[in-house]
């Protein structure tokens, strides 16, 4: 078995930024060869176990079993109210374990499946083919790099990046930013993906041009997650509109910010650095050592939090093996570190959630002072 490592995307990727500097490229052939000997020996596929299959059908149990319910209007405004905070939690985790997996091609070596599991992204509200383009190909090939790596770009009044022009508002956006990332998945299904279809300039693409394939689908998914999640609501539940949108937002409030506040864990917190793209174009380093410098792992010893997050607390082995399942991060770690180590190559790493989630507060706050952190 050989694992995917470093060309995995499957895609034409631009050269905005290229990696080279003085490392050698002996980290990156013994991590690979080490890891690869890891599935080898053990006789192991580096897609989905069965463990992983078992938690896919658990959370869309609970996603769609929530749903259910609610629209069965036996229960009390309240208890829905309950339901479509179970189902945002749901929903968080179909993206965290489900759709993510399939969208990197890491769930299983038939692409008909990662096809098939990757439209629950669609169904969702969000588009496959574009998180496909600003997360697998921009976000982990430049990651951290100011103008480049869209993920730092989430919105104005958040400056995740020392690089970023700094405003006003960023002197409060360590309290601003946790009720702004509630409102991402709102943003997300109803602008987001719309914004970035239309825009010219995507990452290191400029005039990016989109299948008419990919839009239709896109637009055609949209239709049928307003559907589901707007139309069929109102048509067979007797409630208010008022009753409506307070649940509507429960829901999205809920997957917004476990899905906004993890997604910022990994690359905004103390220890990760923030690359400002030279003017060579050329990184000091090979892209394997750029993901380590600007990579966080939080919480790896928690099982429940590994399990409900789809081993995405494991962000270290997941950037450095994207198209390996999640489900083998805890597994391939020590051989990650050990590597890491003897080459001099950081690996940053929070130890818990409630840490990596204070760590992204202090440095929040350090991006919002200019004085500490000029742009």
């Amino acid at each position: 078995m050989t694992v995917p490592f470093p060309s995995f995307f499957g895609v034409q990727m631009t050269a905005a930024v290229k990696f080279g500097g003085p490392y050698t490229t002996e980290f990156v052939t013994e991590l690979k060869q080490r890891v690869d000997a890891h599935f080898r020996e053990r006789g192991l596929s580096d897609k989905a176990t069965p463990g992983m299959i078992a938690r896919t059908v658990i959370i869309l149990a609970i996603t769609c079993g929530s749903y259910g319910l609610i629209l069965s209007g036996r229960y009390s405004p309240w208890t829905m109210l309950a339901l479509a905070v179970v189902m945002g939690v749901g929903m968080a985790g179909i993206g965290f374990g489900v759709a993510h997996d399939a969208l990197h091609g890491a769930y299983s070596h038939d692409p008909r499946i990662n096809r098939l599991l990757g439209y629950s992204f669609d169904l969702l509200g969000a588009s496959s083919y574009l998180w496909k383009i600003t997360h697998n190909v921009i976000h982990h090939t430049y990651t951290n790099i100011q103008s480049v790596d869209e993920d730092l770009e989430v919105s104005p009044l958040i400056r995740l990046s020392p690089h970023s022009q700094w405003r006003p508002v960023h002197r409060h956006q360590h309290w601003l930013a946790f009720g702004l990332y509630s409102l991402s998945t709102l943003f997300w299904v109803w602008v987001k993906d719309y914004k970035y279809l239309l825009q010219r300039k995507l990452g290191p693409y400029e005039n990016k041009k989109h299948p008419p394939r990919e839009v239709a689908v896109l637009l055609s998914c949209k239709l049928v997650y307003y559907g589901w999640s707007v139309v069929v609501p109102l048509v067979v539940l007797d409630i208010a509109l008022w009753q409506f949108l307070v649940g509507y937002l429960a829901l999205h409030l809920t997957a917004g910010t476990i899905l906004g506040v993890v997604f910022q864990l990994a690359h905004v917190v103390e220890g990760p650095e923030h690359v400002v793209p030279p003017a060579e174009g050329y990184i000091d380093a090979t892209w394997a050592v750029h993901e380590m410098r600007t990579t966080s792992n939080f919480a790896t010893g928690n099982r429940l939090i590994t399990w409900y997050v789809g081993g995405l607390n494991y962000q270290i082995e997941h950037h450095l093996f994207p198209r390996v399942c999640s489900a083998h991060y805890p597994a391939i770690k020590p051989i990650v570190r050990e590597v890491a180590e003897r080459h001099a190559v950081p690996y940053h790493e929070q130890p818990t959630l409630w840490a990596a989630i204070r760590s992204h507060y202090r440095t929040l706050k350090r991006h919002g002072d200019p004085a500490l952190c000029p742009a």
